[in-house]
C-alpha cells in the first residue's frame, strides 16, 4: 500500500516524463528520417515537380473504380500516366499545340460516358451538345468533374493532333521501296567454312569483372540500374499440421449421419440431421459449409480432377466423400443429372458497318454481309471439315486464329439467337443466325451432360496450437538469427532459406509473397543496416523473416545482374578471336582442313532472308557474300554463331522494275508503327526522379 500511495502522489511527474519521452521519440524520428517525409512532390519529370496531394487523389479515385487494385498498383497506374503527361506536355509547348471547344467536345463525344450517355442524346439518339452544356448549368455540384474531364480532353486532343504530326513525318520513299524490292529478289550462292564457337569450351575462355564492367560503361543506358537491395528470407508457413488434418476429416465425417446435440435452450437433446438424410439440402449445405450451395449444372471437366469420374458418375441421392479438394475437406451428393446442360460449337462471323465489332476485315454493308455470310454457310455445309479454314480466313471474331472455336459455354453465356440455334440444335448442325454483331455461320461441334451435385466443404485451418507453434518457430529464428549464421541457422532448425531476392523501392513484394509493402519499406528504411533481421506476421501465409543482405546504389548494374546478359557475348568476342589465329589458308579447302570441318553451300539466299542451313541466321555472312567478289575467299567474318569465311560463286541481280509501288506500300505499314516509338524514347532521354517510396 506505501508503495501505491508513492506513485500516486508521483504520478504528475510520472506524466510529465512521459510526455518528454515521447516528444523526444518524435523529434529523434524527425531528424533520423530527415524531412523528406514532408516533401510535397512525389517526384519530378526533367525538373518539372508533380504534386503528392494531386497524386493521392487521382490514386484514391483508382483505387475507388472497382478494378481491385493495391494502392502500389493505382500508385503506378497514375505515376505512368503523369510521367507520360509531363513528356509529352513539353512537346506540345514545344510545337505551340491549341486546342478550341470544338476539339475538346470531339473527344469528350468519344467517351462512351458522355457521348451515348441517355441525358445527353436528342431525340434522334445523338449527341446534343446544348443539353451536355445545360446539364452543368443546373448541376454546379458537377463542375469539377467536368473540368477534370475537360482537362483530360483538351490533352487527348492534343495528343491526336501531335500523333498526326508524327504519323504525317513518317513516310517511305521510291528508294526505300527500290531497296526493299533488292533485298527480297537479289540471290546470291556461296560456299563458306563456318568454326562454331561451341568447338571451344565455356571453361577455357575467362571473364573477369573488370571486363564485364568496361562492356557496360560503352553502354550505359542499356545497363543502367535503379537502386536496390537484397534479401534472404525464410517464411515460416502458418499451415494446418497432421493433426489438424485428421480433426478436419473427423468433423465433416460427423456430418454424414443424423448425431445427438445438447441443447442449451432447451435443457434437451436435439437429433441433428445428416447429410445423407437431409430433407432441405441447400439449407444443410450453406449452415455446415464454408462455401454456399451452388445449384449450377457443372461439366465434368469443371470437377475436381482427382475424383472426377467418382463425381460425375455419383446416382442421385448418393454421397461421396470425404475428398481433399486445395485447402478444403468436401462431402458432395447427387441431386441429379442434366442431359446436353454444355455446349461446344465454332463461328464465322461477318459483321458490317455499324455493328459492335472493333476489328472487321473488311468494309461492308449488311446485304453485303447477308451474301457473304449465305456463301459461307454453303461451302461450311458442303464439306464440314473445311470449317475451320473458312473461319481462319474469314472471320471478324477474334476466334478466327482458332478456327472459331468458341470452347464450351452453358445456356445463356451467348447471345440469344446464337444460344438458341446451339442448344436446339444437335452435335454436327451447321447453321446461319443474325445477333447484333452481324452474321453468325455456326457449327455445334459437341454436347456435354452436366450434373448438380451439393457440396459440404470446410476449410483445413490450423488449429490455436498450431498456430502458437508456428509464432514460436518464427520469433525463436528471428532472435537467434541477430547472432547467427542466417542459412545455417535455417538448417539446423529445418526451415529454408528463400533464393535472395533483389527488391526496388517502389516494390509490393518479393518471390512469392504479394502485398507486402511493410516489409519492402523496412528494407529501404534509413535505419535499416546490412545485416538486419526482422520478423514480419503475413496473413493467411504466415511469418517472414528477412535479412538485409547488399545494398547496391543507383547506377550501372552489379556484375552479379549483368553477367548472365555480358558473359556470353564477351565469350564469343574471345573465342572468335582464337578461332581467327587459326583460320590460315589461300582456299577454303585449305581453311576447313586447318579447323577439322567441312566446306559447305549456300544457294539462292537473300538480304532480306539471310538464313544459313545448318547455320543460322547471319545477315553479316549473307551480306559480305553480297559484297565479295566472285571466287575470292573472304576475310574472317564474326558471325552469330561462329566465325566465316565465304567464296562467292554467283550473284543473281533481280529484274528492274519501272515502280516499286507494291515493296513502298509494304514499307508503309512497317514505318506506320514507329509512331508507338517516340514515349518510351522520351522516357528513356528524360530526367525521372521517383519520390513514391516516400509516401507509399
Amino acid at each position: 500500500m506505501a508503495v501505491l500511495s508513492k506513485i500516486r502522489k508521483r504520478s504528475g511527474l510520472l506524466l510529465l516524463a512521459i510526455g518528454f519521452a515521447l516528444l523526444a521519440f518524435v523529434v529523434q524520428d524527425l531528424f533520423t528520417k530527415g524531412f523528406n517525409s514532408l516533401s510535397k512532390e512525389v517526384g519530378s519529370v526533367n525538373g518539372k515537380d508533380i504534386s503528392f496531394e494531386d497524386f493521392r487523389v487521382k490514386v484514391a479515385n483508382v483505387e475507388k473504380s472497382g478494378q481491385g487494385m493495391s494502392s502500389m498498383q493505382a500508385s503506378n497506374q497514375v505515376w505512368n500516366q503523369e510521367v507520360s503527361i509531363a513528356l509529352l506536355g513539353a512537346e506540345f509547348e514545344k510545337l505551340g499545340l491549341r486546342v478550341g471547344e470544338k476539339h475538346i467536345l470531339e473527344v469528350l463525344k468519344n467517351d462512351p460516358n458522355i457521348g451515348q450517355n441517355q441525358m445527353f442524346l436528342n431525340a434522334a439518339g445523338k449527341f446534343d451538345i446544348q443539353k451536355f452544356k445545360d446539364y452543368f448549368k443546373s448541376n454546379p455540384e458537377g463542375i469539377q468533374f467536368l473540368k477534370d474531364k475537360e482537362r483530360d480532353a483538351e490533352i487527348n486532343a492534343k495528343y491526336q493532333i501531335y500523333n498526326s504530326l508524327v504519323k504525317g513525318a513518317l513516310f517511305t520513299t521510291e528508294a526505300e521501296g527500290k531497296l526493299k524490292y533488292q533485298m527480297e529478289a537479289d540471290k546470291v550462292t556461296f560456299d563458306f567454312v563456318n568454326v562454331p564457337f561451341s568447338s571451344i569450351k565455356d571453361s577455357d575462355v575467362k571473364i573477369t569483372d573488370e571486363d564485364i564492367t568496361a562492356y557496360m560503361k560503352t553502354k550505359e543506358k542499356r545497363f543502367k540500374s535503379e537502386e536496390t537491395r537484397e534479401i534472404d528470407y525464410v517464411l515460416v508457413e502458418d499451415k494446418p499440421s497432421a493433426q489438424d488434418d485428421a480433426e478436419s476429416i473427423k468433423k465433416i465425417q460427423s456430418l454424414l449421419n443424423p448425431s445427438v446435440r445438447y441443447n442449451n435452450e432447451t435443457g434437451k437433446n436435439d437429433t441433428i440431421q445428416g447429410f445423407k438424410s437431409a430433407v432441405n439440402v441447400a439449407e444443410f449445405v450453406n449452415a455446415n459449409s464454408d462455401i454456399p450451395f451452388d445449384s449450377t449444372y457443372i461439366a465434368k471437366q469443371d470437377l475436381p480432377a482427382e475424383n472426377a469420374e467418382q463425381l460425375f458418375n455419383l446416382p442421385v441421392g448418393e454421397v461421396f466423400g470425404p475428398y481433399k479438394f486445395n485447402n478444403y475437406y468436401c462431402l458432395s451428393k447427387a441431386l441429379g443429372r442434366k442431359a446436353g446442360a454444355k455446349a461446344k460449337a465454332s463461328h464465322i462471323l461477318i459483321s458490317w458497318e455499324g455493328t459492335k465489332v472493333p476489328s472487321k476485315k473488311e468494309k461492308r454493308t449488311k446485304e453485303e454481309a447477308k451474301a457473304k455470310a449465305e456463301g459461307l454457310l454453303a461451302q461450311a455445309k458442303a464439306n464440314p471439315n473445311n470449317f475451320f479454314m473458312l473461319a481462319l480466313t474469314n472471320s471478324d471474331d477474334s476466334s478466327a486464329q482458332n478456327g472459331g472455336d468458341l470452347g464450351v459455354f452453358a445456356p445463356g453465356q451467348m447471345v440469344k439467337p446464337f444460344n438458341d440455334f446451339v442448344f436446339n440444335s444437335p452435335i454436327g448442325a451447321i447453321g446461319l443466325v443474325e445477333t447484333e454483331f452481324g452474321y453468325h455461320v455456326i457449327k455445334v461441334t459437341d454436347k456435354q451432360d452436366a450434373v448438380k451435385l451439393a457440396t459440404i466443404a470446410q476449410k483445413i485451418e490450423p488449429s490455436e496450437a498450431t498456430d502458437n507453434k508456428t509464432y514460436e518457430t518464427a520469433t525463436n529464428f528471428e532472435m537467434k538469427a541477430a547472432n547467427k549464421d542466417f542459412a545455417a541457422l535455417a538448417k539446423e532448425m529445418k526451415l529454408t532459406v528463400n533464393p535472395a531476392i533483389r527488391v526496388k523501392a517502389i516494390d509490393e513484394g518479393f518471390g512469392t509473397i504479394s502485398n507486402q509493402r511493410q516489409i519492402v519499406k523496412w528494407i529501404f528504411g534509413e535505419d535499416t543496416k546490412v545485416g538486419d533481421v526482422k520478423r514480419f506476421e503475413v496473413p493467411n501465409v504466415g511469418h517472414v523473416i528477412a535479412k538485409l543482405k547488399k545494398v547496391t546504389e543507383k547506377g550501372l548494374m552489379t556484375v552479379e545482374e549483368a553477367r548472365p546478359m555480358v558473359e556470353p557475348i564477351l565469350k564469343n568476342k574471345k573465342k572468335a578471336e582464337m578461332i581467327k589465329s587459326k583460320m590460315n589458308g589461300s582456299s577454303l579447302a585449305s581453311i576447313a582442313s586447318a579447323n577439322k570441318v567441312t566446306v559447305m553451300n549456300a544457294v539462292d539466299l537473300t538480304l532480306e532472308n539471310p538464313s544459313i542451313p545448318g547455320a543460322g541466321f547471319e545477315p553479316k555472312v549473307v551480306g559480305t557474300a553480297f559484297s565479295s567478289k566472285v571466287g575470292q575467299v573472304s576475310q574472317p567474318i564474326d558471325g552469330n554463331t561462329g566465325v566465316y569465311v565465304v567464296s562467292t560463286k554467283a550473284v543473281a541481280k533481280a529484274p528492274k522494275l519501272p515502280k516499286h509501288d507494291e515493296y513502298v506500300n509494304k514499307m508503309k505499314q512497317q514505318v506506320a508503327s514507329y509512331a508507338g516509338r517516340v514515349l518510351p524514347a522520351l522516357k528513356n532521354e528524360a530526367d525521372i526522379t521517383d519520390n513514391r517510396a516516400n509516401f507509399y
